[in-house]
């Protein structure tokens, strides 16, 4: 009787670690969804000129894989990644406030490099505790992370709706709506069981990095993901050139993520081992790039932005589900700030030659990129048989 009794209790504990974190999920995600195409647009506003406006956005890149790997490091020798979530979201809130506050070019800059610092662990933390959940609870990914992608796509439009209906210097104060609707989510956060381990884990950062399978894969994650720099940065200027209007441009970003999330919620049923996954994600993001650099007809471009669903979707699902095989438990937050910063390294660095790139070749920039997710695919094909035959680190000791 007393094992009965206890079914409905974990049952009920898993289910309110789902919900929590899908909460968590949607507010952080919102936030990046109205920063991302919203935060340049204010700083316009205020009177920053262009010069100043690149510094100031290059700020969260450099962070990715400067402070970043060392707060998610410190979450986890802490074994505080839920508590490091709830002061990331905390300090993001008041750092953006801080923000508002400010129209001098030098004081903004220093006051946002401090909120970097803070507000771009929160997604790898996140991610770290969601994946401790996966373990724990038998949970998959990509259900709960659907709900980020879901958000970030509904802060995204929500904020273009009210683009035409308040001042332009005003936006800045949405995205600290959204951040402290982030504080609130995160005060409803699960506990996890913890795990720190008696035995000595001194040198357990290192041993990590000498596992060359982990590498493997964030290295291919990084270069897939990184081939969608020149999506990001240019995709909404090439159309606009092109002759699409910007519900059209709209309409095409939220197709991208509409079909990210349709395979977040397939991916329970995904059989194929995770590698094969990332490397289907490299091998979409090739033809992708190649017809994107050939300026297709809107028909055609409609089922390319569907390929987001491969490109960026299976990718991501892909990378957590080796992620949770290949590193313990008590190290993933150190896992997922390694892979963040390599993610943040090589974005930034693509970021910036793909200016000067498409500069001179307009275009044609797709095929730089179709080569970067080729590379990808390239190294998690060639890892393939380490990682099946075995499936966590050789010096984990699991």
């Amino acid at each position: 009787m007393a094992g009965e009794s206890q079914i409905p209790t974990q049952a009920a504990v898993k289910r309110r670690f789902a919900v929590s974190l899908a909460l968590f999920y949607s507010a952080v995600f919102a936030v990046s969804g109205t920063h991302l195409p919203f935060f340049p647009l204010w700083l316009k506003a205020i009177g920053i000129d262009a010069s100043w406006i690149g510094l100031i956005n290059a700020l969260p890149a450099i962070t990715r894989f400067t402070t970043l790997p060392q707060i998610t490091a410190l979450a986890e020798r802490r074994h505080a990644i839920r508590a490091g979530m709830m002061v990331s979201v905390l300090a993001t809130a008041i750092g953006f406030t801080a923000v508002g506050l400010q129209q001098q070019p030098l004081a903004l800059f220093l006051i946002y490099a401090l909120t970097c610092m803070m507000w771009t662990p929160t997604t790898p933390l996140t991610d770290a505790y969601a994946l401790r959940g996966v373990a724990r609870y038998g949970l998959d990914y990509g259900p709960l992370r659907l709900w980020g992608s879901a958000a970030f796509a509904a802060g995204s439009l929500a904020c273009g709706f009210l683009v035409d209906h308040i001042a332009a210097r005003d936006l800045i104060w949405i995205i600290v709506a959204w951040a402290v609707v982030a504080v609130a989510t995160s005060l409803l956060l699960q506990p996890l069981d913890d795990v720190r381990r008696r035995t000595t884990e001194t040198h357990a950062g290192k041993a990590l990095l000498r596992d060359g399978g982990f590498w493997a894969v964030i290295a291919s994650a990084a270069l897939i993901q990184g081939s969608h720099v020149a999506y990001y940065t240019f995709s909404a200027i090439n159309w606009q050139l092109h002759g699409f209007g910007g519900l059209t441009i709209a309409g095409l970003w939220t197709l991208g993520v509409i079909a990210e999330i349709v395979v977040f919620a397939l991916s329970p049923r995904f059989s194929l081992h995770p590698s094969t996954l990332i490397a289907i994600g490299g091998a979409s993001a090739v033809v992708r790039w190649i017809v994107t650099a050939q300026e297709p007809p809107l028909a055609l471009l409609v089922i390319v932005q569907l390929g987001h669903g491969l490109t960026f979707g299976m990718t991501i699902v892909g990378t957590m589900n080796l992620l949770v095989q290949r590193v313990p438990s008590h190290q993933i937050a150190r896992g997922q700030g390694y892979y963040a910063a390599c993610n943040g390294l090589l974005g930034a660095a693509t970021s910036i030659a793909s200016g000067a790139i498409y500069a001179r070749i307009g275009d044609s920039l797709y095929y730089v990129m179709a080569a970067m997710a080729a590379a990808g695919a390239l190294v998690i094909w060639s890892a393939r048989h380490r990682l099946k035959a075995h499936p966590q680190s050789e010096v984990s000791g699991g």
